[in-house]
């Protein structure tokens, strides 16, 4: 059951059908989170299943975070995921050391039922809501991210080795000479990737290889975390690293993350090495992978290499004069194997993403576009060149395991989105069987238009989301047959069993997968997808690979949520400084109940409600993605520039509302706009549309004169003539009015 915070609730079936809506009335006795039973009953207005609760089956476990309150003498806690719905009670003794305003983890003592509030203790004191990091500490417990490790797990992670033994270096291949080096950001704690490049040439004639030898050297995390084992088992729960703004919810502890597998510069190091010829036309010739021991040679910054390869004669080139070759080589391969990706038409839109910049009290100090530049997209192209090899490399030999799949759009995105080009007159379309060259070719033709960041948000839309799964379905975005994850085992479980799976393939073997990896939820059944395996009955392995992707695209996603939910919460309080200011705007999105702005300045995103779009009705073009006025004719679309003041900030709905701001010429063009369109309303409503409608005026308006006659003379009897003096016959005083002014007119002419 998914809550509502007006009240209402949805349940979402666990065999995909449509989520069947529940009313206020039947949330009593339920809360956000629970699993039910349900009979549909009818079908509302709106044309969705409402159903009545038959059976609660499960109810939530994990404490519900809130903030205590002290109401008439009553203890209650307000939950602080709307979704919940209802207030705890907390009995007096059961506040535990907690003081009124508190942040506070309640555990549900009594349920709720149809006549009574849920009744809970307080197991927790986070502290104020005002402390440093107390929306990341809500936002881990609010999405039930793992946030504390297993006793079993640090204990372990406590008897690892501080350095390499010589018994790690066995049947592992010497790179400690070749200068690879790491190119992260300058925040970077964890360094799970290396690179090397030289220009490679070998044979003669037909067979003869001109291009570039790249070597990918990975983190080899699986050397230390082995199946079954706490480490393990914690990993796997956890299933990503959860980035926030000043911190990180780490996938593996410390010692392992920023330690032991951390490629840290002049230091031994385990990994797992892709090692590629790659031709002039960017084309992946060979490869081989291999596992290693290492030592980098520097650590880099993304600014730093790109001031290298802009300048190689500049002071940042001048700090590392011996490794400027290798750098040049490494920008070398990345413009083959750019070529290459324009070649296979991989779509590649250019957004802008924004960097919270956080002051010593965890609050925003600014928000700041991230720029990418030729130094991220060497490494990206490195990355996924390794990424394609790891795929190709288990799909050969038809193993399972994980595939990072990127599937293209479903038939009701696509045809949503033919309408919408067509309806933009755009010259370009995508087909019934749409290729990724198509979208690309759609977003290179209109990258210079005004409405170009409309178009590109459109095409992103129409395409689903990413997920692992043990099918091979290809990424349609990138434009790969085959696509997986390989490259960072120390965030993100995947990229772990990947290098289980490859080292078990080296070995002549298969890797198995733990059949105790199967006490998972019930994934959600996706659009178009067959029904999701039920982990209580897997059977085989390839079942389990597919619980296991399940598994970890639903704790991606939780994660992408849970990192949402705080860097909302401190654009709000960030907002909360800026109320009744004035900004400029874009539109970002456009819905049936208003409009997304994006603040220029500050990158913030607030709503723009419909009623405060003045005094117009706006119909939604759902084909077009645009508000228009009926009246006036004014249209607001994704991309238009708008000037908005901030109005309201609710710090616990995670919103931010604006009201639209005209500007002074803008305004008088609505104003003589509406002006027009209300006199030729007006005109039109006077005037007779035919001559039957003319002589029904006529009569009307005789009948109104009399009755006024009447009721004159009527008020004239009772008061002595007053009212019939007041009320004489229109056309008697119109020729006594006449006479009067030809009797002045002569008088006048007289005197003259």
């Amino acid at each position: 059951m998914q809550g509502h915070r007006d009240g209402h609730g949805f349940l979402l079936p666990d065999d995909g059908p449509p989520d069947i809506y529940l009313s206020s009335q039947e949330m009593h006795a339920v809360m956000h989170g629970d699993r039910l039973r349900v009979r549909i009953v009818r079908m509302d207005k709106r044309g969705r299943p409402e159903g009545r609760v038959l059976e609660i089956l499960e109810r939530k476990k994990r404490p519900i975070i809130g903030r205590l309150l002290l109401e008439s003498g009553i203890w209650i806690v307000a939950p602080e995921d709307r979704r919940m719905g209802q207030d705890i009670l907390i009995p007096k003794n059961g506040i535990a050391n907690a003081v009124a305003g508190q942040v506070v983890a309640v555990e549900l003592t009594e349920p709720p039922s149809l006549y009574s509030q849920p009744v809970g203790r307080v197991v927790e004191v986070l502290g104020e809501i005002d402390d440093p990091g107390m929306e990341i500490e809500i936002a881990v417990r609010k999405y039930d991210v793992p946030h504390a490790f297993s006793a079993e797990t640090l204990a372990q992670a406590a008897k690892l080795p501080d350095r390499l033994r010589a018994v790690d270096l066995k049947q592992r291949v010497d790179l400690r000479d070749v200068p690879l080096v790491t190119i992260d950001g300058e925040d970077a704690r964890d360094f799970d990737d290396a690179v090397y490049c030289e220009p490679h040439k070998q044979g003669r004639g037909k067979n003869a290889f001109s291009g570039w030898r790249l070597l990918v050297a990975i983190a080899d995390v699986s050397h230390y975390v082995k199946p079954g084992e706490p480490l393990d088992h914690d990993a796997y729960e956890r299933a990503t690293s959860v980035y926030f703004p000043r911190r990180v919810i780490p996938m593996l502890p410390e010692k392992i993350s920023n330690g032991l597998c951390s490629l840290v510069p002049y230091e031994d190091r385990l990994s797992m090495v892709c090692d590629m010829l790659v031709t002039q036309e960017g084309v992946t010739h060979a490869y081989q992978f291999y596992p290693a021991v290492i030592r980098s040679h520097a650590r880099f910054t993304y600014t730093e290499v790109a001031s290298v390869l802009a300048n190689t004669h500049g002071p940042e080139a001048a700090k590392r004069k011996e490794l400027v070759p290798h750098l040049l080589h490494l920008h070398e391969v990345y413009r083959a194997l750019l070529a290459d990706r324009k070649k296979r038409g991989a779509v590649d839109f250019e957004t802008t993403e924004t960097q919270i910049i956080c002051d010593d009290n965890g609050r925003i100090e600014k928000i700041v576009p991230r720029t990418r530049n030729e130094a991220h997209r060497l490494i990206e192209e490195a990355m996924l060149a390794a990424n394609v090899c790891a795929a190709d490399f288990i799909a050969g030999a038809k193993h399972h395991s994980l595939f990072r799949v990127h599937e293209g759009p479903t038939p009701e995105k696509r045809i949503a989105l033919q309408a919408y080009l067509r309806a933009l007159g755009i010259g370009l379309g995508i087909s019934d069987d749409p290729k990724p060259g198509e979208y690309q070719a759609i977003a290179a033709a209109t990258k210079d238009r005004p409405d170009a960041q409309q178009i590109h948000s459109m095409l992103l839309r129409s395409m689903q989301q990413a997920v692992y799964t043990s099918a091979n379905a290809g990424h349609f975005g990138l434009a790969y047959q085959a696509y997986t994850h390989f490259t960072s085992p120390i965030r993100r479980y995947p990229d772990l069993l990947v290098h289980r799976v490859i080292k078990a393939m080296l070995g002549g073997k298969r890797y198995l997968l733990d059949a105790a990896k199967m006490n998972v939820p019930m994934p959600a059944q996706r659009p178009g997808r067959a029904k999701p395996v039920n982990p209580a009955t897997v059977s085989n392995d390839l079942e389990r690979w597919e619980v296991v992707g399940a598994h970890c695209s639903a704790n991606e996603r939780r994660a992408d949520e849970a990192s949402r939910d705080v860097e909302a919460w401190l654009k709000c309080r960030y907002m909360r400084e800026h109320l009744g200011e004035e900004f400029s705007g874009t539109v970002n999105a456009v819905t049936s109940f208003g409009l997304f702005v994006q603040l220029d300045a500050l990158y913030v995103e607030g709503l723009i409600h419909i009623t405060e779009l003045g005094g117009e009705y706006y119909r939604f073009d759902e084909v077009r993605q645009e508000l228009r006025g009926e009246r006036t004719g004014i249209r607001y679309a994704t991309g238009a520039k708008v000037r908005v003041q901030v109005s309201r900030v609710d710090l616990d709905g995670r919103k931010i509302d604006f009201r639209l701001v005209q500007d002074t010429d803008e305004a008088r063009l609505v104003a003589r706009a509406l002006r027009d369109k209300g006199a030729s309303d007006r005109a039109a409503a006077l005037a007779p549309e035919s001559a039957s409608e003319a002589l029904e005026q006529v009569r009307r308006q005789d009948r109104e004169l009399k009755a006024e006659l009447r009721a004159g003379r009527k008020a004239g009897g009772k008061s002595g003539g007053k009212g019939a003096k007041s009320l004489a016959h229109p056309v008697k005083a119109a020729r006594k009015t006449a006479r009067s002014g030809s009797a002045k007119s002569t008088e006048t002419r007289k005197r003259r």
